[in-house]
């Protein structure tokens, strides 16, 4: 019994999970039928088309993070490939041929002109299964400047050219459109909405429009998709350097494990494709990222206006009387008792001072002035004469000795006692040593005799 019971609900589970797994291809064939790689003929490692994504532009009426918040829903490593200003068939066929061999859909803005002048170019973008948006008739790069009759005029006579070379069948016309220059205007976004076409940025250029190498082309497109992971690539398909550099593009980004995806707009048979809202952003938000960096200011609704009195000086500056009988006389305000308590200065006890010294303090006695000047003579002169007795004595040092023990002219004179010299004989030394080696300076070191 019990065997049983547990044999039948094996069964049970397997029957659910393949009805599960049946409606979930059911789902995926519905909305998405991309060429894979493996079916893609002539190159089985072709990097292809992963899936179809549906939108409704009138949900999300901006995208591409180069201007705006939102951008298409994808996963990491999804690519959305869009080219901008053609059919010029020199180099947008080659585009095509490119997109053909790798079996990929992408996203073509024409222009008008281009339109009205290479019908066959549009007709060949529909039937290979890319989508078809425009890019105004005439591509001026004046839509965020011009007048708003003539931004309308650009728009709609771009996308009546390409409906023309479409002969007319609108379901081959995506309700695309990019801004020429990116040149964005409020009021060509808000006619966009009104008219339900979404309009498209990008999350990254290539620069193909510079007068740029291929090669230049190529890296600034793997690392600007490289710094993201997914988003929108605007290229443009009347470049030769776009179509040298295309077929490296798309190979490296094969090995780079990521994935082309097609973009279509929802219709009444087609519904888009479910989604939540933080999809929509290139970092959708998480703990780490916030949904807005700073809150949007409100529009506020004022049901009433009510002024404050406006204030007056009596309460800004009490101190100042003549200000505020000025202001009292002009009718600059009315003048009130202020609410907090005025300040008062405090009386306190009066500096004393200290009387004014007389002048006999600062007076000096004609008597010391003269004292002073006697002991200054006195003193030069005694300086004088001691300083001819020394440079006499220097002089009989001198003599004596060079000469030996016991020698002498006369008589024998005894040998001088080892005595300490006193101060007055090492001056003397001193004074005719200087006068020996310049004698104009001790003439003129000697001080003269001032009269008494």
């Amino acid at each position: 019994m019990f065997a049983s019971v547990l044999v039948d609900t094996r069964k049970r589970s397997r029957a659910v999970i393949g009805t599960a797994l049946l409606g979930w291809a059911m789902f995926l064939g519905s909305t998405a039928q991309p060429a894979r790689a493996a079916e893609c003929p002539g190159n089985p490692n072709a990097l292809g088309t992963s899936r179809t994504l549906v939108v409704d532009p009138t949900e999300h009426p901006r995208i591409g993070t180069m201007q705006y918040r939102e951008t298409l829903p994808l996963a990491d490593h999804e690519v959305v490939l869009t080219f901008d200003d053609g059919p010029l068939p020199k180099y947008s066929n080659q585009v095509l041929a490119i997109l053909a061999s790798q079996c990929i859909k992408a996203t073509f803005f024409t222009i008008g002109n281009q339109a009205r002048a290479n019908p066959e170019g549009v007709r060949k973008l529909a039937a290979a299964g890319h989508t078809i948006g425009t890019h105004t008739q005439t591509h001026p790069l004046t839509m965020n400047k011009m007048p708003i009759e003539r931004a309308r005029q650009e728009i709609d006579d771009g996308i009546a050219s390409t409906l023309a070379a479409l002969n007319g069948d609108r379901s081959k016309l995506a309700p695309f459109f990019r801004i020429p220059g990116l040149m964005r205007a409020e009021g060509v976004e808000n006619y966009l909405a009104s008219r339900g076409i979404q309009t498209w940025s990008a999350d990254f250029p290539a620069d193909d429009w510079r007068h740029i190498s291929p090669q230049r082309v190529y890296d600034l497109a793997i690392q600007r998709i490289e710094a993201h992971h997914k988003g929108i690539l605007l290229l443009h398909d009347i470049q030769p350097r776009t179509v040298a550099a295309l077929p490296r593009i798309l190979n490296e980004l094969k090995a780079r494990g990521y994935r082309i995806v097609h973009v279509v707009p929802a219709t009444p048979d087609r519904p888009a494709t479910p989604t939540e809202p933080q999809q929509w952003f290139m970092h959708p938000p998480s703990e780490t990222i916030a949904v807005s960096r700073w809150p949007r200011i409100p529009n506020f609704v004022y049901t009433a206006r009510k002024t404050l009195p406006a204030p007056v000086f009596s309460a800004l500056d009490w101190r100042d009387a003549e200000a505020l009988d000025h202001a009292q006389r002009a009718r600059i305000g009315q003048p009130h008792q202020a609410l907090w308590p005025q300040p008062h200065v405090a009386q306190g006890n009066p500096v004393s001072t200290l009387a004014v010294p007389a002048a006999s303090v600062f007076r000096i006695p004609e008597g010391e002035s003269l004292t002073l000047l006697a002991t200054r003579s006195h003193a030069n002169h005694g300086v004088a004469q001691a300083a001819t007795a020394t440079a006499r004595q220097a002089k009989g040092a001198r003599r004596t000795a060079h000469l030996p023990p016991g020698a002498g002219r006369g008589k024998a004179r005894p040998a001088p006692q080892h005595a300490e010299p006193s101060d007055r004989s090492a001056g003397a030394v001193r004074l005719a040593s200087l006068k020996k080696r310049a004698p104009r300076a001790e003439a003129t070191a000697i001080p003269k005799r001032v009269p008494d």
